[in-house]
C-alpha cells in the first residue's frame, strides 16, 4: 500500500502535465523565435517584414528572408497604420479557446484526484477488515508448528523458580484428563513479569517445545493500528485460529501496549481503538464461548499499568516473576551461550559470573558475543579470559574513545579525580571492592572507577550507603586538594547528583535518618515529596520539609568531611595512584592492592615494556606508608 500511493500520485500528475503541454503547445506553428517589440517596429519601418498575423496579444511575423518570429502585442494603436504604410500583409484571428472538456477537466482535476485517493483508502480498509474476518490472511500472529519450536527447558537457565511454575502447564497440555478427573482447571492465562532480557519469551517457547504443541506469537503493538476495529478483528481472528489448532499456546509479548488501564472519564477518544481491542481480548479470554486447550502467556515489565480486569482470576490467573539471575544463574546462562564458542583453558566462567551482578540473560549473551568479536579481531582461534574481561569492561564502563585527544593537564586531573574515588572507596567500611580504575575516555565520561560487589546483594546497610556517598565525593575533593578551589571542574556533576539522590532516599524513603525517623515521604517511583514539583500540595508541612532538607544536607556534609579527611591523610598515596594511572591508563584490583600496601604497582597482565617500570617510593611494610588510615 505504501508503494501504490506514490505511484498513483505520480501518474496523476504526469497525466495532468501532458494535458497542459498539449493545451498550450498544440499549435503546429513555424513561429518559434521571440524578439522585442521595439525590434519588431524597427524591422517594420525598415521594410524587412513580409507578413504579420495578430492573434489576441500575440504577433507572429515572417521576414522577407524567410525568418519567423513572434512578439507580444502591447495594444499599440499605431501598429496597424505602421504595418499598412510598410506594405505588410496583415492577418488577424481570434485567440484559440479551450474545449469545454479540457476546461472542466483542468478545473475539477484536484477535486477528482482527492476523491479518488479517499475511495482508494476506504476500499483498502474494507478489503483488509473483510480479509481479517474471512480467513485471517492479514493476521500478524506467527504460528510455529511442533517441529519448528525446538526450544526446551534445557535451553533455559538462570530462572529455575519460573521454570518450576510453568512445568504443570506442560503436564496439562500433554495429559489434560489427569487434571479434569479431579475437577482441576489449568490457569487460563499466565503473566510473566520481569525486567527486559530475563528470558520471558524463551520460557514461553520452552513450554510449547516441551508440550509439543503449536505456538502463536504476536506483540501487543501488532493489535493496534490507525483503522478503527482492526485490533479487535485481529484478536478475534487470533483466537479463532488458536481454537482450530487446540491445544496450543498464544504468546503476547509486551502486552502493556494493548492492556493499559482504560480511561474512567470516557472523554478521551484518542485511545478508543486500543480500548476496543482490550475489550475484545477480555471477552475472548473469559467469554461465554469456551477456549479449552488454549493457554495465553503474556510478558511485560510494566505490570503496574495493566487493566485490573485483565489481571483478575479467570483471565491471567497466575503471575510469574522472572527476575535477574543470581551468581549461580549467571554461571548457567554463560555456560549455555559459551557452548558454541571454543574456549581456552584459562577461562573461568565462575569468575565472570561473580563479576557481572545485575546482568540479565540478554546482557550475558551480548557479553559472550562481544568476547567472540574481540577474539576474531585478534585472529585467535579460541576465546580466552582476557577477551571476556574486555567484553565485560566494554559493557559496564562503555566503549573506549581512542580518538579523543586529552591534554596532559586534563589527563592528570582526571587521574587525580579517579584516584580520589578509589582511595575513599577502598578505605570506607562495608564498601564494595574496587574492580578497575581507568582514565581512558569512554562513552559519557573522561574516566571511570568501577566498584563490584563480591556477592549478590539484596539490601544495603546505612553504613554502606554513607560509604558510597563519601566515595562519590572523593573525586571532587581530590581535585580541590591538588589544584585548589579555583580549578575545580564540572566533572563531578554526576557524582553530586547520585550522592544527593542517595541521601534523599535515606531520609525520605528508607527511614535511615535518626532525626526524621522511620517515616516515608517519597513517591512510589522514588520521587521525593520535597523536591518533586509534581507532588500534590499538602503531602508534608513546611516544618517537615525544612527538617528533611536539613537532614539531607547533614548526611551530605558529614560524609563529605569523612572523604576529605581520608584524602588529606593519604596525599602520598593519591600521588602514587595518579602516577600509575598516567602510565597505564587503567589499573585493576591487583595493582590497586599493591599501591594500597605501599608496593610498586605491578604491570598489567598484557603489558610488554617491563623495562619501563614505574619508579615509585618503596616501603618495607604497609605500616611504613605515611597516614594510610581509614578516617
Amino acid at each position: 500500500m505504501k508503494k501504490v500511493i506514490p505511484i498513483f500520485a505520480f501518474l496523476s500528475l504526469l497525466i495532468l502535465g501532458v494535458f497542459y503541454f498539449f493545451q498550450y503547445n498544440s499549435e503546429d506553428s513555424e513561429f518559434k523565435s521571440e524578439i522585442a517589440y521595439s525590434d519588431f517596429i524597427k524591422r517594420v519601418r525598415a521594410g524587412k517584414i513580409k507578413r504579420v498575423q495578430i492573434i489576441g496579444r500575440e504577433i507572429q511575423l515572417l521576414g522577407h528572408d524567410g525568418e519567423a518570429f513572434e512578439t507580444y502585442n502591447p495594444g499599440d494603436p499605431q501598429l496597424i497604420n505602421d504595418l499598412l504604410d510598410a506594405d505588410v500583409l496583415v492577418r488577424t484571428a481570434a485567440p484559440q479557446s479551450r474545449s469545454l472538456f479540457m476546461a472542466l477537466f483542468i478545473s475539477w482535476f484536484p477535486v477528482l484526484f482527492l476523491i479518488a485517493i479517499m475511495f482508494f483508502f476506504l476500499h483498502r480498509m474494507q478489503s483488509r477488515q473483510g480479509a481479517l474476518g474471512r480467513n485471517g490472511k492479514n493476521s500478524k500472529a506467527k504460528m510455529y508448528s511442533e517441529e519448528q519450536v525446538k526450544v526446551t527447558f534445557n535451553d533455559v537457565a538462570g530462572c529455575e523458580e519460573a521454570k518450576e511454575d510453568v512445568v504443570e502447564l506442560v503436564d496439562f497440555l500433554k495429559a489434560p484428563e489427569k487434571f479434569e478427573k479431579l475437577g482441576g482447571k489449568i490457569p487460563r492465562g499466565v503473566l510473566m513479569v520481569g525486567p527486559p532480557g530475563t528470558g520471558k519469551t524463551l520460557i514461553a517457547r520452552a513450554v510449547a517445545g516441551e508440550a509439543k504443541v503449536k505456538f502463536f506469537s504476536i506483540s501487543g503493538s501488532d493489535f493496534v493500528e490507525m483503522y478503527v476495529g482492526v485490533g479487535a478483528a485481529r484478536v478475534r481472528e487470533l483466537f479463532a485460529q488458536a481454537k482450530s489448532h487446540a491445544p496450543c499456546i498464544i504468546f503476547i509479548d509486551e502486552i502493556d501496549a494493548v492492556g493499559r488501564k482504560r480511561s474512567s472519564s470516557g472523554l478521551n477518544n484518542s485511545n478508543e481503538e486500543r480500548e476496543q481491542t482490550l475489550n475484545q481480548l477480555l471477552v475472548e479470554m473469559d467469554g461465554f464461548e469456551g477456549s479449552e486447550g488454549i493457554i495465553v502467556i503474556a510478558a511485560t515489565n510494566r505490570v503496574d499499568v495493566l487493566d485490573d480486569a485483565l489481571l483478575r482470576p479467570g483471565r491471567f490467573d497466575r503471575q510469574i516473576n522472572v527476575g535477574l539471575p543470581d551468581v549461580g544463574g549467571r554461571e548457567k546462562i554463560l555456560k549455555v551461550h559459551l557452548q558454541k564458542s571454543p574456549l581456552s583453558d584459562d577461562v573461568k566462567i565462575r569468575d565472570i559470573a561473580r563479576g557481572t551482578p545485575g546482568f540479565s540473560g540478554a546482557e550475558l549473551a551480548n557479553l559472550v558475543n562481544e568476547a567472540a568479536l574481540f577474539a576474531a579481531r585478534a585472529d585467535k582461534t579460541e576465546v580466552n579470559m582476557s577477551h571476556l574481561e574486555k567484553a565485560k569492561d566494554k559493557i559496564m564502563m562503555g566503549v573506549e574513545k581512542h580518538t579523543m585527544v586529552m591534554t596532559p593537564e586534563d589527563k592528570r586531573l582526571t587521574a587525580y579525580h579517579e584516584a580520589g574515588h578509589c582511595i575513599v572507596g577502598k578505605l570506607m567500611p562495608d564498601h564494595d571492592p574496587v574492580y578497575k580504575v581507568s582514565i581512558m575516555p569512554r562513552s559519557g565520561a573522561l574516566g571511570v572507577t568501577l566498584f563490584l560487589p563480591e556477592k549478590d546483594q539484596y539490601s544495603a546497610s546505612k553504613r554502606k550507603l554513607e560509604g558510597q556517598i563519601a566515595s562519590l565525593f572523593g573525586g571532587r575533593i581530590a581535585e580541590r586538594l591538588i589544584y585548589g578551589d579555583d580549578k575545580v571542574t564540572t566533572g563531578a556533576s554526576n557524582d553530586i547528583e547520585r550522592a544527593t539522590d542517595l541521601a534523599r532516599k535515606m531520609v525520605t524513603r528508607w527511614g535511615l535518618s535518626d532525626k526524621i525517623g522511620p517515616l516515608s515521604y517519597g513517591e512510589e517511583r522514588g520521587q521525593s515529596a520535597v523536591s518533586d514539583p509534581a507532588t500534590p500540595a499538602g503531602v508534608v508541612s513546611g516544618n517537615v520539609a525544612q527538617m528533611i532538607d536539613e537532614e539531607i544536607r547533614s548526611v551530605i556534609e558529614r560524609n563529605y568531611q569523612r572523604a576529605e579527611n581520608i584524602l588529606r591523610e593519604n596525599m602520598l598515596l593519591l600521588d602514587r595512584m595518579a602516577d600509575a594511572l598516567m602510565k597505564w591508563e587503567t589499573i585493576d584490583q591487583y595493582q590497586i592492592d599493591d599501591l594500597m600496601s605501599g608496593k610498586d604497582a605491578r604491570p598489567p597482565a598484557d603489558y610488554v615494556e617491563e623495562a619501563n617500570a614505574l619508579s615509585l617510593p618503596r616501603f618495607e611494610s604497609p605500616n611504613d606508608v605515611p597516614a594510610l588510615q581509614a578516617g
